[in-house]
């Protein structure tokens, strides 16, 4: 090809995914219709995310998808009724073009393969959200439930509730939301309202409460009624404590991100979601790595059975531990955590069981927190109860990351060159990295990354939705 020619291949993409963008935005501000192709995201995507989203189908099924392949699907999407859905324009772009020589049975089609969707009664009322604490996953979840913002957003963040309130305590945290270290700058306009002490981002009226106890609050005072707190302090753990946000009128269920204690249920999302009963008010997302384990440990389990195994985490530094040496109630959590490797306790292998019964009594674990902000991994050494190899091992954790319901927590790699700076920002509970999986006989390693921040927010969205009786689907099935 000349250099011409690629210049104007490179052009045509460009001006495609350009044309994408307004309907992919109606879809989900009208419609609720959160578009991906192969599982990547395209709401707020820049083209050149688009452009890129389509490059990486090749990687998972071996051929090509052209943005002017997919456009016509999007075309088609935009103008069915769907309601409150994920629709993978890339799968059904690909099974299309798999079957049929020529566009003209796009819209048929289309309604076919999204006929649930179609016939989908949009009656749930929208929702009011408190984020009680605005650390790294409460900002996170900010960012998240802000992206959605639109008529048919079901999940409304109302406000945060901190501790404190001096002088400048509000630019600054308005400030924490627009920049971030790790995530990068918030993507919109964040206003400040001293006046009424609330934040506004993108549209959205954030009000700012301050409090040192979760039953301190009057929520009903700022209009905000039947609401979701969603804990995000790590303060209160059980149910005696993060019972006191439910004598604050105005609130209804709360939520923890975090392990919790006692008799509450532990929830990892797409794994044990379903039990969740409309009765229970406290429910736990349990742990960042307990996300980006249990996904996978089900989808081995399910294939091979798993005898027993040992999960090491190799987890980034977090504000529990020092930036120089000092006292830390832990052990060895007191030296400098941006100087040294440190080992320390994880209850995330046994947390699994939570999720997952069936792994009762069969895990074992230990964490290392090592010199990084963001992203960790999970090494995951397993005795099967069947055989396997290397090869039969990825190919079956490929297609649970494209076909299965797993499909949305466990993403795959085949990249021999991605290190864990590539991953800020996944969506993913986990991503498994195939070419570090060592199986032979019955024994089997894997290697699994996680953004132990993000992937893991995304995570707590699910459970928050379930929660609230909120239900979408992922389309095409299967």
């Amino acid at each position: 090809m000349s250099a011409d020619k690629h210049l104007q291949s490179w052009q045509e993409r460009f001006e495609m995914a350009e044309a994408m963008q307004p309907l992919l935005g109606k879809l989900y501000r009208n419609q609720g219709v959160e578009v991906v192709v192969y599982g990547k995201p395209l709401l707020n995507a820049s083209t050149i995310e688009i452009i890129k989203s389509h490059r990486l189908v090749r990687r998972h099924v071996g051929e090509k998808l052209r943005l002017r392949e997919s456009f016509p699907f999007v075309e088609a999407l935009s103008k069915l009724a769907v309601k409150q859905c994920k629709v993978d324009i890339g799968k059904l772009a690909v099974n299309y073009w798999r079957e049929y020589q020529d566009a003209s049975q796009i819209e048929a089609y289309m309604s076919r393969e999204l006929a649930d969707a179609i016939t989908h009664q949009d009656d749930q009322e929208a929702r009011d959200v408190v984020l009680y604490g605005f650390g790294r996953i409460g900002r996170l979840l900010a960012r998240l439930l802000i992206e959605r913002t639109g008529v048919s957003n079901k999940l409304r963040l109302r406000a945060i509730v901190l501790r404190g309130g001096r002088t400048g305590d509000l630019e600054k945290r308005a400030s924490l939301l627009r920049r971030d270290s790790v995530h990068g700058p918030f993507n919109g306009s964040v206003e400040v309202d001293e006046e009424n002490n609330a934040i506004i981002a993108n549209g959205t009226y954030i009000q700012v409460i301050y409090a040192n106890s979760p039953d301190e609050v009057d929520y009903t005072k700022f209009g905000i009624s039947n609401a979701l707190v969603v804990d995000n302090t790590g303060i209160w753990k059980d149910e005696a404590g993060l019972g006191l946000h439910l004598k604050s009128p105005g609130a209804s269920k709360v939520l923890l991100t975090a392990p919790a204690k006692g008799a509450i249920k532990n929830v990892v999302y797409g794994v044990n979601e379903q039990d969740i009963l409309d009765e229970d008010t406290i429910v736990s997302a349990a742990s960042c790595t307990t996300n980006a384990i249990t996904p996978v440990l089900k989808a081995v389990n399910d294939k091979y059975g798993i005898e027993n195994g040992h999960v090491e985490t190799i987890h980034s530094y977090t504000n529990d531990q020092n930036l120089i040496d000092n006292y830390h109630k832990a052990d060895r959590r007191g030296r400098s955590a941006p100087l040294n490797m440190v080992i320390t306790e994880t209850g995330a292998a046994k947390a699994v069981s939570k999720a997952l019964p069936v792994l009762e009594g069969k895990l074992t674990g230990n964490a290392i927190r090592v010199p990084t902000p963001n992203v960790s991994m999970a090494i995951i050494s397993l005795n099967l109860n069947g055989e396997t190899n290397k090869h039969d091992l990825n190919e079956y954790l490929k297609d649970m990351a494209l076909q299965s319901e797993l499909q949305n927590q466990i993403d795959y790699t085949d990249s021999t060159e991605i290190v864990s700076s590539d991953l800020v920002g996944s969506r993913y509970a986990g991503v498994v990295d195939s070419q570090a999986t060592i199986a032979e006989g019955n024994r089997a390693i894997l290697y699994v990354w996680y953004d132990n921040e993000f992937g893991y927010s995304c995570q707590v969205v699910g459970v928050m939705q379930k929660m609230l009786g909120l239900n979408y689907q992922s389309l095409p099935h299967g």
